[in-house]
C-alpha cells in the first residue's frame, strides 16, 4: 500500500514515446517536479519523498522512458538528456505548471542541471543529488574498468557492466549492482527495492541507454552548468561508490550551489537516509518558492518555566487492546502529575475510541498514514506475513516519522511516549539529533523472529533487523530515555536475536523496566459473572464470544467460525454466538445463523469476554491476556506467518497455562466444536495477571517529566 496515491496520473506522447506522469497535492503553490533517473528504476525510488513534500507542496513525478509505465524504445538516441528535458516540459505544460523546483539524482541530476539550464523561465530552483555527470572527476582509484561491448571471460564484480553480461544474466548484474549503491550497512529493504525495479524493465532497453547520446568534453559540461543561474543545492554522499563525491564538488563549485555532503552516504540517500533528505529538500524549497505562495502565520512563544507539563502520545493502531492500556496508563499519569496535559497522535478506528472516553485526539492525526490498511492489504485467507508487511510499510513509516518530528520541533512537549512507534523509534536512532524532548517507548515483545518457512534468507533478514537495532541502542542509549516492557522477564522469549546475537531475554532485562502486563480495565470488578451478565443483558443461556481484533485482517477466521456455529450449537445445547466483527469488516457481509448475533462494534469488549462462557479469537497479545486476566475459557488461532503471534505470544501463553492453540488452515467445523467443548470444561487455572501494571508504567514515565 502507497504512502499517498495521486491526485491524478497522465502521460504525455512525444514522437510516438509514451512518458507516465503522477501528481500529488494538487492546490498547494509551489510545484516539485521529481525528475526520472536511469531506467534501471522508476519514479517509486521518490516514494520515501513524495508524501512529506506532497503535504506542502504540488509534486509531479515521472516514469521515465525505458521503465514503470513509460514506453521502452530500442533506439539509443531516445534516451539522450535532451529527450528527458522535453520530456519533463511536456509533463509541465500538462498538468499547467508554469514553474518547478526541479529535483533529480544520479542520472536525473544529470537532466535537471540540463533542465535548469536550458529553460530558465521554468525552474523556480534545482537540486542535484549524486549527479552522474561525467568529466568533472578522474574514475576511483584501484577499480578495473571493462569494456561495455566486449565479451568478457570476467563475470563478476564491475565486468557485470557489460552489454553482454546483461543480456545473458541481468538479475546477477541488478544485485550487484545494488550492492555498490547500497554501501551502508542494514540496506537490506533498499537493495531489494533496487534488484525489483531494475527486473521492471529488460537488458535491451538498458543496453539501449547505455549507447545514448551524452557530453562530449569537460569543456560542454562546464559551459552547461555555468548556464544555470537559478539557486541550486547539491547534495552528495561522501562514501558514494557509484560517483564520486568529487562530482559533486565540482557541480557546486560551477554553479555556485549550496553543497550539502551527507558524511556516510551512498549513492542513493533519497532511499536510505530519507529524513535528513527530506528535511533538506523541505527547507530548500521553502526558501525558493515564489513569495506569493508564503502563507503568513502567527506564532506564540511561551516562557519555559509557564509552560504546562505536555506529552504527545502516540498509540500503536493495529488492535484497540494497545489504546486501552494506554489511556489506563494516561490517567495513572494525571494521577501522578498535576495539570499534565496529554495529546493523543493515532490512526483510526484508535482515534474513535479516544474520543469516546473523552482523550485529546491531535489534529495532526488526519495526516496519519493508516498502517491497519496497510497491514490489511497485505493478509490473505488468515495469513499475514508480519515481519514482511512491516517491511513493506517503509514509505508509510517515514511519511508518519515526519509528522511527529514537526509536532515535537513545534510543540514544546516535554515527553514523547510511543506504543510500538516504530517510525519514531527508528528514525530517532538514525537521526539522533532530531529528538527534542524526553523519549518513552513502549513494547510487548522484543525481536523480529523468523519463521521455518522462511528459510535462511528470512533467519538472515530478521538477524540483521536485530542487530541494527541492538547498534542503535548500543551507539546511542540517550534516545531511549525510557523503555518499557509490557510484562515480565519470563514473558521474553528464550531465543536470540540471531547467530552470533546475544540472548533476546537476557539482552532485554538489561535494557528495559518491566511494568508488568497492562489490561487497561479492572478485572477483580467484573469478577461477578452474574451481576455482570445481568448488566450488559446477556441472559443465562451459554455465550461464546467471537472477536479478531480491530482491523480487517480476521474477517477469513470470523466467517469459518460463524459458519462452525450450527456444529457448535450440536454440542452445546442453547449456545449463542456474539460477533465482535470490529470497525473495520463489513459485518453484512458474514453468514447469518439464528442464534449468532453480530456487531461492529462493542466499547466494553473486555466486560463481554469476562461475562462469556468462553471465547474464540485471533492471536493478538491484547485480547488473549485480556482472556487470562478475566480467568476465562478461550481457542485462539494465530495468523499465519504472524512472528508476534505465532512465537511471542504463543510463548506468553504458555507461560501462563492459558487458552488453546488452533491452527487455522487445518481446522473444519468438527475440529472447532470439540476444542469449543473442551475448553468450556477446562478450569482455567491461568497464573495471575498484575493489576498493577498502569501504574508501574506511569511511575516511570513520570519520572521522565
Amino acid at each position: 500500500m502507497r504512502a499517498r496515491e495521486p491526485d491524478r496520473s497522465g502521460a504525455v506522447v512525444r514522437d510516438g514515446i509514451a512518458s507516465a506522469y503522477d501528481v500529488y497535492g494538487e492546490g498547494n503553490p509551489t510545484t516539485v517536479l521529481l525528475m526520472p533517473s536511469w531506467s534501471i528504476v522508476h519514479a517509486m525510488h521518490w516514494k520515501a519523498q513524495v508524501p512529506v513534500l506532497a503535504r506542502r507542496h504540488r509534486v509531479i513525478t515521472m516514469d521515465g522512458r525505458g521503465n514503470g509505465r513509460s514506453d521502452r524504445p530500442r533506439d539509443p538516441s531516445a534516451y539522450a538528456v535532451s529527450e528527458y528535458v522535453a520530456d519533463a516540459v511536456a509533463v509541465l505544460d500538462e498538468t499547467g505548471t508554469d514553474r518547478a523546483v526541479v529535483v533529480g539524482l544520479s542520472m536525473g541530476g544529470t537532466r535537471t542541471a540540463a533542465f535548469a539550464a536550458a529553460h530558465p523561465e521554468r525552474t523556480l530552483g534545482a537540486v542535484i543529488m549524486s549527479p552522474a555527470i561525467g568529466f568533472l572527476a578522474p574514475p576511483f582509484p584501484g577499480r578495473v574498468y571493462y569494456p561495455f561491448d566486449e565479451q568478457l571471460d570476467v563475470e563478476d564484480g564491475w565486468a557485470l557492466y557489460n552489454e553482454h553480461a546483461w543480456r545473458r544474466d541481468l538479475p546477477k548484474f541488478a544485485e550487484f549492482f545494488w550492492s555498490q549503491i547500497f554501501v551502508e550497512p542494514h540496506s537490506t529493504k533498499q537493495f531489494e527495492d533496487g534488484v525489483e525495479w531494475t527486473l521492471e524493465t529488460d537488458a535491451e532497453t538498458l543496453v539501449a541507454t547505455a549507447y545514448a547520446p551524452g557530453h562530449s568534453s569537460r569543456e560542454e559540461v562546464v559551459a552547461e552548468l555555468e548556464r544555470i543561474t537559478c539557486p541550486t543545492l547539491v547534495i552528495h554522499g561522501t562514501d558514494d561508490e557509484i560517483i564520486s563525491v568529487d562530482v559533486g564538488k565540482a557541480v557546486a563549485e560551477i554553479t555556485g550551489a549550496d553543497l550539502l555532503l551527507l558524511d556516510g552516504s551512498g549513492h542513493c540517500p533519497q532511499a536510505r537516509d530519507p529524513i535528513r533528505v527530506n528535511q533538506a529538500l523541505l527547507e530548500f524549497v521553502d526558501r525558493v518558492a515564489l513569495p506569493e505562495a508564503r502563507q503568513p502565520r502567527e506564532t506564540t512563544w511561551t516562557r519555559a518555566m509557564s509552560r504546562r507539563k505536555r506529552v504527545l502520545y502516540l498509540s500503536s493502531p493495529i488492535g484497540l487492546g494497545h489504546a486501552r492500556r494506554d489511556v489506563a496508563i494516561a490517567r495513572e499519569l494525571r494521577e501522578r502529575v498535576d495539570g499534565v496535559e496529554i495529546d493523543w497522535l493515532a490512526q483510526h478506528p484508535v482515534t474513535a475510541y479516544l474520543t469516546s472516553v473523552d482523550e485529546q485526539v491531535h489534529p495532526a492525526s488526519r495526516w496519519l498514514r493508516n498502517e491497519s490498511a496497510h497491514i490489511e492489504s497485505e493478509s490473505h485467507e488468515h495469513d499475514l506475513h508480519a515481519f514482511q508487511a512491516i517491511r513493506r510499510m517503509d514509505e508509510i513509516l517515514v511519511s508518519n516519522f515526519s509528522i511527529v518530528q514537526e509536532l515535537v520541533d513545534s510543540g514544546d512537549y516535554d515527553l514523547v511516549v510511543g506504543d510500538e512507534a516504530w517510525d519514531i523509534d527508528y528514525f530517532w536512532h538514525e537521526n539522533p539529533e532530531l529528538k527534542r524532548s524526553a523519549y518513552a517507548w513502549m513494547t510487548d515483545f522484543v525481536g523480529w523472529l523468523p519463521l521455518p518457512d522462511g528459510g535462511d534468507d528470512e533467519a538472515m533478514l530478521t538477524a540483521d533487523y536485530n542487530a541494527q537495532m541492538i547498534e542503535h541502542v548500543a551507539r546511542f542509549g540517550r534516545v531511549r530515555d525510557a523503555a518499557l516492557f509490557v510484562g515480565d522477564p519470563d514473558d521474553v522469549v528464550p531465543d536470540d536475536f540471531g547467530p552470533g546475537l546475544p540472548s533476546i531475554r537476557e539482552w532485554t532485562e538489561r535494557h528495559y523496566d518491566f511494568c508488568g502486563y497492562v489490561t487497561g480495565f479492572d478485572a477483580a470488578g467484573i469478577a461477578d459473572r452474574e451481576v455482570l451478565r445481568r448488566r450488559l443483558g446477556l441472559g443465562d443461556e451459554p455465550l461464546v464470544v467471537v472477536t479478531v481484533g480491530g482491523s480487517a485482517v480476521g474477517s477469513a477466521l470470523l466467517h469459518k467460525v460463524v459458519d462452525a456455529f450450527p456444529r457448535m450449537r450440536k454440542e452445546v445445547d442453547g449456545l449463542r454466538m456474539l460477533v465482535v466483527a470490529g470497525p473495520r469488516v463489513d459485518v453484512e457481509a458474514l453468514p447469518s445463523y439464528e442464534g449468532v448475533e453480530i456487531r461492529g462494534y462493542v466499547p466494553d469488549l473486555p466486560q463481554h469476554l469476562a461475562a462469556a462462557d468462553a471465547a474464540i479469537v485471533q492471536g493478538g497479545l491484547t485480547t488473549t491476556m485480556e482472556l487470562v486476566a478475566t480467568r476465562r475459557p478461550f481457542l485462539y488461532f494465530p495468523l499465519g506467518h504472524h512472528f508476534e503471534q505465532q512465537r511471542h505470544v504463543r510463548h506468553r501463553l504458555q507461560r501462563y497455562g492459558a487458552g488453546r492453540c488452533m491452527d487455522y488452515a487445518t481446522t473444519d467445523a468438527d475440529d472447532i466444536a470439540a476444542a469449543l467443548v473442551e475448553q468450556l470444561g477446562s478450569s482455567c487455572d491461568y497464573l495471575p495477571v498484575t493489576n498493577d501494571g498502569a501504574s508501574r508504567a506511569a511511575a516511570l514515565l513520570s519520572d521522565l517529566l
